[in-house]
């Protein structure tokens, strides 16, 4: 071959190749990584100047306002290395919603053949996860509770809120997943993304039905959101759990039907799971130092956001945005230079109890309940129970809930779909026998006293009151 011959076809072969590489090299110009002590890494999508990215939706305000507020509401106070975010809790459920989102793809196109690009299926899930608690307030559901509840509201209706109207814009710009571009003309429907993420249906709107069946990743035994909040938050506090095999609970779920179910080799996957949770219940999330902190915090807690923020959060939104673990701690820290006998000098002294330790709350009592208890309805029959002229008014029964059984609120039964293999089917025998080796909920009984009464009278008249 001629040498002019020869150079030309390497010439063209380099350049085909030089293509080639550049065209590999462009997936990094779409996808970042961020590392993650669970995950490793963690994708996340990058803008053009023709469309947005998940980078900005993370750089937005109201995503980087979850920096500031703790996971773990007052249990940061009792597990000191629990210092980790409402931030990375959304990571961890992201990375899990696309992991869900692949493994489901080729039963959801099985059974909804109208079903939207893989990719998009897959970004309104990771959405729905990493935007689940962008509602939540200072010190997380502490706040629904102590603050929320008067306006009728939790985290979950104001997250909707923000992801129909201050993120919407953000959704819709959006066009492609970690696992590549949607189909032309495709892109996130913000009320998608705020249905699939919480329980209650939004009145008036009716989900697409392939939506409908996947909405178990968010809303149901084994979530995106716990299947990554009880191992980190167990890892951040030094807990060592049993084995929480997320892998294996993925790998065997499939879509069938209108809804999800989980294969029968996952069974025992899930039981460990839901044990694991219940036990991060039992010891971190009600450790009856943390509930010490939350007696404490309930003192005090309204009437300080009241001094801090106008109103409902729905017409203050803008307010809202400021609202955070950080900004009410700066507040009743600056609040002790507030001049004698004013409320917020009371209020900053309270707070420096709380954030020194000097809690008043004394535990007296404590037990395990596998049936229901009122908390109110027992409150009164310890204080009937206490021995006459001891004072009684600053005694407090606390019942903290943990359920665990398999709880699912897109199945007919009120349960997760289970397939046994040797039948081919799904087995509502199956499900009976899961919920039968699991309590349906364990309850953690405490009374507590600010010593004014003796504890040991206390603790007396608690068990009579159980007991009775």
């Amino acid at each position: 071959m001629p040498r002019t011959t020869t150079t030309r076809a390497r010439k063209r072969t380099a350049k085909r190749t030089a293509k080639r590489t550049n065209s590999a090299a462009s997936r990094f110009s779409e996808v970042n990584l961020i590392a993650d002590p669970l995950y490793g890494y963690i994708e996340v999508t990058k803008g053009r100047a023709d469309h947005g990215g998940e980078t900005e939706l993370l750089d937005s305000p109201w995503l980087q306002r979850l920096r500031r507020v703790h996971q773990l509401q007052s249990a940061w106070w009792v597990f000191p290395s629990a210092e980790h975010s409402r931030f990375v809790h959304l990571l961890g459920a992201m990375h899990l919603a696309s992991l869900f989102a692949r493994r489901l793809d080729e039963s959801l196109r099985d059974a909804f053949a109208d079903a939207p690009s893989p990719p998009l299926v897959e970004e309104t899930l990771r959405l729905a996860g990493l935007l689940h608690d962008v509602g939540h307030g200072p010190f997380g559901h502490f706040f629904d509770h102590e603050v929320l509840q008067q306006w009728h509201l939790d985290h979950e209706v104001i997250g909707r809120h923000l992801v129909m109207h201050q993120l919407a814009e953000h959704i819709e710009s959006l066009r492609a997943s970690p696992s590549g571009p949607f189909d032309s003309g495709e892109r996130v429907d913000p009320m998608w993304v705020a249905w699939v993420m919480a329980d209650p249906d939004i009145e008036g709107y009716t989900p697409p039905a392939w939506l409908r069946a996947l909405k178990p990743v968010l809303c149901g035994p084994a979530t995106v959101d716990n299947l990554d909040y009880v191992p980190r938050d167990a890892y951040m506090c030094g807990i060592s759990l049993g084995p929480v095999e997320v892998q294996r609970l993925i790998h065997y779920t499939f879509v069938s039907g209108d809804t999800i179910v989980l294969h029968g080799h996952a069974v025992a996957a899930l039981e460990m799971f839901l044990a694991s949770r219940l036990y991060m219940y039992l010891n971190v999330y009600h450790h009856r130092t943390g509930r010490r902190f939350d007696l404490a915090m309930r003192e005090v807690f309204a009437e300080t956001v009241d001094e801090l923020f106008p109103g409902n959060p729905l017409q203050h939104v803008g307010d809202y945005l400021e609202l955070t673990d950080w900004s009410v701690l700066d507040a009743v820290q600056r609040w002790q230079h507030e001049p004698e006998g004013t409320r917020r000098r009371r209020l900053a002294d309270a707070w420096a109890r709380i954030t020194t330790r000097d809690l008043r709350w004394q535990l007296a009592y404590e037990t395990i309940a596998h049936r229901g208890i009122d908390a109110a309805a027992l409150q009164e029959r310890v204080l009937a129970a206490m021995p006459a002229g001891i004072d009684t008014t600053h005694i407090e029964v606390d019942v903290a809930t943990a359920r665990i059984a398999p709880q699912n609120p897109m199945t007919e039964h009120g349960f997760v779909h289970i397939y046994d293999p040797l039948r081919d089917a799904v087995e509502q025998a199956r499900i009976e026998e899961l919920v039968a080796r699991l309590p349906q909920y364990n309850q953690v009984v405490r009374v507590f006293s600010d010593g004014t009464a003796s504890l040991d009278a206390v603790r007396d008249a608690a068990e009579r009151a159980l007991s009775s």
